[in-house]
């Protein structure tokens, strides 16, 4: 068979791949259903691998492939082409299977139990529309206790992450025993470590006055009940949660708590939490409506509009007047004559 014919079912293969994609991308969009591949950046943010080991040359599952680390924008999930620019080396690499011209292994990353192709994409893409099961890698595994599943989605493996992390967190500090009515979820990932770190500070404070030392447990059950939940009781009684619907209560401890420190090391010992917390409201609706205001300015911009004279209405020049950090501007210098409202450190 010549040259020229092979190059024409090549051509066709990848035809035929074009339109299986645009129709998946198609009925994806229909379903709602995400249908990108997994990108290893991001997979690697999200469960922070420590270590990395290389494995060498081995026979891989191609179904077990499910993402990359540079060229997951090229490809969708089933490793279809996304873009007719990829043609000349798609159709390259066809070729080369229908003359069965031995290509080199692929070079992957394996973590969790799935891959990610760090060079070879083109040859995945081309091994899977041929049938193949199977393929020669290189490979070298990242580090994780958390499974990555085919199919899974970036959002996916977040909430395994969360889910994860939640375990540890309950195993470590015993609160599903010691305090079972406690409900402490999050929506981000890293969150369960920022309270472990908390309650570490919380038993240092406390060893300062005994002369035993608390059990971790036990500082993380004082923790619940002195630091976290009379936060909470202030989040819930704020109707905070009404302002930050996708927002848990832990959510709002974290940021409120964040803010409350803020405060205190820009102005001192002058605010209650109650008043971090409302200041926290205050400036998260302060800081989306300068994105409104500088997105308006923009679009003027692109119409020839100038602004209007500085200090003019609308400029926000008088907006959150009574907001605590602006308060603590002005009240700094009267902080030693406001008795009975020190700042304390969460812990």
């Amino acid at each position: 068979m010549s040259d020229n014919s092979f190059t024409s079912m090549a051509r066709s293969d990848f035809g035929r791949l074009r339109t299986r994609e645009t129709i998946t991308r198609i009925v994806s969009l229909l379903r709602a259903q995400r249908n990108e591949m997994l990108s290893l950046g991001d997979v690697r943010s999200l469960l922070r691998p420590d270590s990395e080991t290389y494995r060498g040359m081995q026979t891989i599952a191609l179904a077990r492939i499910v993402g990359s680390e540079g060229r997951y924008r090229d490809f969708n999930r089933a490793f279809l082409p996304k873009h007719d620019k990829l043609m000349r080396r798609w159709v390259s690499v066809d070729v080369a299977h229908y003359k069965d011209v031995q290509l080199p292994p692929i070079k992957v990353f394996e973590i969790g139990g799935s891959y990610f192709v760090r060079d070879g994409n083109h040859r995945v893409s081309v091994a899977k529309a041929q049938g193949a099961e199977f393929i020669d890698a290189e490979v070298i595994s990242l580090s994780t206790e958390i499974p990555v599943t085919p199919g899974m989605t970036l959002d996916g493996l977040k909430q395994a992450v969360i889910a994860f992390e939640k375990a540890r967190f309950l195993e470590a500090t015993g609160l599903e025993r010691l305090r079972p009515d406690a409900r402490i979820d999050f929506t981000e990932v890293g969150r369960y470590d920022e309270l472990l770190g908390h309650i570490r500070e919380h038993k240092w404070y406390i060893n300062q006055r005994r002369s035993t030392e608390i059990p971790f447990e036990e500082a993380a059950a004082s923790w619940y009940d002195t630091v976290y939940f009379p936060i909470v009781r202030i989040i819930r009684d704020s109707r905070l949660l009404a302002r930050f619907p996708r927002s848990t209560e832990a959510d709002l401890y974290v940021y409120v708590g964040r803010h409350w420190g803020e405060l205190g090391k820009r102005y001192g010992p002058l605010f209650t939490l109650e008043e971090a917390a409302e200041d926290f409201v205050l400036f998260r609706r302060d800081r989306f409506a300068r994105k409104i205001r500088k997105l308006g300015a923009a679009v003027a911009g692109m119409f020839g509009r100038g602004r209007g004279p500085r200090g003019s209405a609308g400029s926000g020049a008088g907006r959150n007047a009574g907001s605590a950090s602006q308060r603590g501007q002005a009240g700094q210098s009267g902080q030693a004559g406001r008795s009975g409202r020190g700042q304390a450190p969460l812990v």
